[in-house]
């Protein structure tokens, strides 16, 4: 019930985080649940719902579905490359996939659960 309500509200307009400040702007990964992230992890909204982006080592993409400010990560596919960075891009891909809230505060972007997981990411030129 709660996904069909929520497909609803996303087809009367964008209402997604594209809408609100997030969309065609390259975000990297600054801080993961209060620490320094050190790999390379991006992502990008665009109007349409489709998010993507490099994670440490490898492509993904899949789709934003809740409205602003939530944020509904689904259908998340991702290539498969090794690298030294495996574990890294392990926690990221899933932290990805449980932030629940969004924020997007100027160059800020924040995604958190209520589980008081974060992550911080900062817009690039």
């Amino acid at each position: 019930m709660v996904a069909a309500t929520l497909s609803l509200l996303v087809g009367c307009g964008d209402e997604s985080l594209s809408a609100y400040g997030a969309g065609d702007r390259l975000w990297v990964l600054q801080q993961l649940d209060g620490k320094t992230f050190d790999p390379r992890a991006e992502i990008t909204f665009d109007s349409g719902g489709e998010v993507s982006g490099i994670a440490p080592c490898n492509l993904y993409h899949g789709r934003q579905v809740a409205p602003y400010p939530w944020i509904q990560i689904e259908a998340l596919a991702v290539t498969r490359r090794a690298c030294p960075q495996l574990r890294e891009e392990a926690r990221y891909l899933q932290a990805l996939q449980e932030m629940t809230e969004a924020e997007v505060a100027g160059e800020v972007l924040i995604l958190r659960n209520q589980a008081g997981r974060e992550m911080l990411f900062r817009a690039t030129d």
